[in-house]
């Protein structure tokens, strides 16, 4: 008897290609390792259900074998109460990162537990005292004294919508992106969700206006739409998978 599982396709959650029908990531993967090897710092945004979730968790494997990957999600490891202050969200991003970092295989490195272990000290110190500078200061030193270089994936993003501190913390992402000559830094950063980080609105006092104010450079920030990139997948996929798709399957494939 045959006990081999058969793939089915999967609507909820993150595909895997031993389980699920799914198009190849492979040229995908390689487009956005270009980016991350030039140090370009972007975003992935599309509604749900459409592959990013999937995608950022091969592009996390597929980058370690060059550097060392921390990937956060913000809705599991950032609740809403820990954006009401900034000492208040460097102290659990510092603590997200932390856990997030730890989860990588390649942890245990001498060099990566030293510099995780002082990166660990530089809130426990004087952590009412701790906030963005103060964060930002701790992650350059981290990444000067990493094995290989470092890249942040942060899932979820949205969590963050309308709300300064956020902002703020953007802020201090493009100030270290402009002066990475001077200071250690992620070779790259990559925010993903479903909205499109250019576009958060500051989180004014209730008689102002909601106005567009990302610190983000509109110009030097590259947009990645999944749907967009994945179209000539589509196709592929349907013609190598025509016979072992339903009929009615083929047919919601085909129209996307």
């Amino acid at each position: 008897m045959n006990s081999k599982r058969q793939r089915c396709f999967n609507t909820t959650g993150t595909c895997d290609p031993k389980q699920h029908y799914m198009v190849r990531l492979d040229k995908r993967l390689t487009e956005i390792k270009d980016l991350v090897d030039n140090g370009k710092y972007f975003t992935i945004n599309r509604a749900r259900q459409f592959g990013k979730t999937t995608t950022l968790q091969a592009l996390s494997e597929y980058l370690n074998h060059d550097y060392f990957v921390v990937s956060m999600d913000f809705q599991m490891q950032m609740s809403n109460a820990k954006f009401q202050t900034e000492n208040r969200f460097s102290l659990a991003f510092a603590k997200a990162f932390v856990n997030s970092f730890q989860t990588n295989p390649d942890n245990k490195t001498a060099e990566n537990k030293s510099a995780l272990t002082k990166f660990e000290a530089s809130w426990q110190s004087d952590p009412d005292e701790y906030e963005l500078v103060e964060l930002f200061q701790s992650l350059s030193l981290l990444c000067s004294e990493m094995s290989t270089k470092v890249v942040l994936i942060i899932g979820e993003v949205d969590s963050a919508t309308n709300n300064q501190v956020f902002l703020d913390f953007l802020a201090q992402l493009r100030g270290y992106y402009l002066n990475r000559n001077r200071f250690s830094t992620f070779q790259s950063v990559i925010l993903a969700g479903v909205c499109d980080i250019k576009n958060l609105k500051r989180n004014l006092r209730p008689e102002e206006e909601h106005k567009d104010n990302s610190p983000w450079n509109r110009k030097s920030m590259t947009t990645l739409q999944v749907i967009h990139i994945w179209c000539p997948d589509c196709a592929r996929f349907l013609k190598n998978n025509t016979r072992k798709i339903p009929k009615k399957m083929y047919g919601l494939i085909k129209d996307c």
